[in-house]
């Protein structure tokens, strides 16, 4: 801003000051020399954040300083009295001003563009504009008990509701006005005024007639019977109905007009015969009528908003539930549709029925989505839908969090994954046959790196280091070659599902590990085995994917920890979720998924060995016996919690029972082993 530019500012608030100063002043109380209205409080407050950024704003302190002294000293006020009006009048109008750029950030006038527009906004300029009064007032009354020597609680009253009501109606519509006035032309004023339907204009000009017929039967027809009340209604009117500008302008014109009428001697307030309740129940009827109009123009204004951003982003979440390549539908337990976009109704034929992969039919309960809304969890499987085309569909179903008419509805997501399973299994069945071919060279390779090795024995120097470092790449591609293998089983053997007992699984697998760690002088783990439930499952498989579960808790565990491994389980409906917790390094964030994936090593860098295989298994194992399995911290320190789901076994604890085709120790026992 020029010099130029504020100095020109500065006379026009200083003018604009004058005749708000004047004005009150006329309006002087029964010799008290407290006004019954006060503009100047208002304007002032406009002025100095209007002047906030200008360099020259002391200029705008001394402007406003020498018209009020101007003013009261020749409206009859004395020079200290005067003085003091100064000093509270400038302090009134700083107060509002840091405040206002303190509360209301974004907003014209403290830095912003946007007028104010939402209910809280409205409140914190109630509270900035009594705050402000409140130091004028500690003040201006003050100075007039130090010039009279009678301090007058109602005068300080009046001067709070006076200055408030101005900051108010006067600093709301200056404010307004100020952020809608910024880029406005008068083209664009033309075409906004032609936008405006007729029977808007028409609507606003009848309020307009009414509003003044009423004003004039209150305050000049009634004799002064107390019905003011009844102007709320117009007030109302213009706040359920026509914009937020128009309702301040209303209220700013005829809060003018009562006040008026009082200093005129009519009306209900005009009856009061003391001369400071008189102006402070004037200006309070003022100071309520102009914030409860407010306050419904702009509650209605934030719902309007937010009704239009609702529609907004539901027409968005539509079009991009519309585009999909996935299908999408919302599903009671019942079956009823709530919402399915037209990708799955390309991807699901009518009387398609949907199976396990291995062909037998999904019953009813173990669909994806009413296990659920079962379990209160997401699910995931994949499904064979047979079709002509005999498809394979991914499908995840996640509880809707909100019942929708006192239903609770799940969300499937469903996409067709017929090349890419395929694609996997060639994969798969590829890697399968180049490990089994693999493997009878690189046991000629192992046997001759051996024999060199102690040919050349341990001082033969870079030829022993060449060797050793022959064996050493030969026993990765070994570990390679088997969890290949492994996979390979877990995907393409026959199940045999028997009942398992899977506590004596987990304790024959734990006294490996302790009799392993003993025998290389490693930590000895501890492993608490809880009380696991029956299941229905390939006892060969499980026991697979037991082992590498605890083998990997042993496996992961940081330096100098002794690894810490509990293993318990319960039923969940037709199924059992075990659990296995370790005290491990745990997994990087944003990889709980990605782990089950095939070749992904968490800690690549860590100097741990493996392939990357050993959860894949797990998954597939998991997977192929219709469960789900999933990764997550520790919650009671460090380390990971696995948990996955078996079918429940129908058949009671018994002697047939057998887990991975060797019969239960009879020295297996539950608790912790070490």
């Amino acid at each position: 801003m020029t010099l130029r530019q504020s100095l020109w500012r500065t006379g026009a608030f200083a003018t604009l000051y004058v005749i708000a100063t004047y004005a009150g002043r006329l309006t002087i109380m029964d010799g008290t020399n407290l006004s019954l209205v006060w503009p100047a409080a208002g304007v002032g407050a406009l002025w100095f954040i209007c002047q906030r950024t200008s360099r020259w704003r002391l200029l705008d302190v001394a402007a406003l300083s020498a018209v009020t002294l101007a003013v009261n000293l020749a409206t009859g006020a004395s020079a200290v009295l005067a003085a003091f009006f100064v000093v509270a009048n400038v302090l009134q109008a700083a107060v509002f001003t840091y405040l206002y750029q303190r509360w209301l950030p974004g907003l014209w006038g403290s830095g912003g563009t946007e007028p104010i527009a939402r209910s809280h906004q409205l409140w914190r300029l109630v509270a900035i504009a009594m705050i402000s009064t409140c130091c004028g007032a500690l003040v201006g009354p003050t100075g007039i008990w130090l010039v009279s020597g009678h301090y007058s609680g109602a005068g300080a009253a009046v001067w709070l509701a006076r200055n408030s009501a101005s900051l108010l109606l006067i600093g709301i519509a200056g404010l307004r006005l100020g952020a809608l006035v910024q880029h406005l032309t008068p083209r664009n004023l033309r075409r906004q005024a032609r936008a405006v339907p007729a029977r808007t204009w028409f609507e606003a000009t009848t309020l307009l007639a009414i509003s003044l017929a009423a004003y004039l039967f209150v305050f000049r027809l009634t004799h002064g019977m107390p019905l003011g009340f009844l102007l709320v209604t117009v007030t109302v009117w213009a706040a359920t109905r026509l914009s937020t500008t128009f309702v301040i302008l209303h209220d700013l014109f005829f809060g003018s007009l009562a006040v008026a009428f009082t200093l005129h001697g009519d009306g209900q307030f005009a009856a009061i015969a003391s001369h400071s309740t008189r102006a402070l129940v004037s200006q309070m009827f003022v100071a309520v009528v102009a914030v409860v109009g407010l306050a419904v123009a702009l509650g209605r204004d934030e719902r309007a908003a937010l009704q239009q951003a609702a529609a907004d982003q539901a027409r968005m979440f539509a079009t991009v539930i519309d585009a999909m390549g996935e299908g999408l539908t919302v599903v009671d337990a019942d079956g009823h549709v709530l919402l399915r976009n037209p990708a799955s109704s390309q991807l699901l034929a009518e009387q398609a029925a949907l199976c396990h992969l291995d062909g037998t039919p999904i019953a009813p309960g173990d669909q994806p989505y009413r296990r659920t809304l079962a379990s209160g969890e997401p699910h995931a499987m994949d499904v064979l839908l047979r079709d002509p085309e005999d498809r394979i569909l991914s499908v995840r179903a996640t509880p809707l969090p909100i019942s929708v008419d006192g239903r609770r509805y799940a969300v499937s997501v469903f996409s067709d994954v017929t090349a890419d399973r395929r694609h996997r299994d060639e994969l798969a069945a590829f890697a399968g046959v180049v490990a089994h071919d693999l493997s009878n060279p690189l046991t000629t390779v192992e046997g001759w790196a051996e024999n060199v090795a102690d040919m050349l024995g341990p001082d033969a120097g870079r030829a022993a280091d060449g060797m050793e470092r022959i064996q050493r790449a030969s026993a990765r591609m070994r570990n390679l070659i088997r969890d290949l293998l492994a996979y390979t089983t877990a995907r393409d053997n026959g199940l045999h599902p028997a009942g398992l007992d899977l506590t004596a699984v987990v304790t024959d697998i734990a006294v490996a590990r302790i009799d392993q760690a003993e025998t290389t002088g490693t930590p000895v783990p501890r492993i608490h085995i809880g009380e696991l439930p029956l299941v229905h499952a390939d006892p060969a498989l499980i026991r697979q994917l037991l082992d590498n579960l605890i083998g990997n808790a042993v496996k992961y565990t940081a330096p100098g920890t002794v690894p810490d491994i509990a293993v318990t389980g319960g039923y969940d409906g037709a199924q059992v979720r075990v659990t296995v917790t370790d005290n491990g390094i745990g997994i990087p964030a944003g990889q709980h998924t990605t782990v089950f994936d095939n070749f992904h090593r968490a800690h690549r860098d860590a100097g741990y060995a493996g392939t990357g295989l050993g959860l894949a298994i797990c998954k597939r194992i998991v997977e192929r016996h219709g469960g789900a399995i999933t990764a997550a911290d520790n919650p009671s320190g460090a380390g990971t919690v696995f948990t996955f789901t078996l079918p429940a076994a129908d058949l009671p604890p018994g002697p047939n029972l057998h887990p991975a085709g060797q019969p239960p120790s009879a020295d297996a026992q539950t608790g912790p082993l070490r």
